[in-house]
């Protein structure tokens, strides 16, 4: 029963720094987001077509060997 809890405090400590980590970036996105399109009229629109500009580029560049 005490291994049982233990291994479950571990597991919930785990979990919670993860969630905590996932909200924080969450948030630093989101406030980037909203400084690119207050400050530079830049919107998400923009943000998600550069994005798939620059992933095309990167498949249609050649290997060298």
């Amino acid at each position: 029963m005490i291994i049982t809890l233990i291994v479950a405090w571990i597991i919930f400590v785990i979990l919670w720094k993860l969630v905590k980590t996932t909200v924080r970036t969450a948030i630093i996105f989101a406030a980037i987001v909203v400084l690119l399109y207050f400050g530079f009229g830049i919107t998400p629109q923009d943000i998600l077509h550069k994005i798939s500009e620059i992933t095309q580029n990167f498949s249609q560049t050649p290997m060298r060997n």
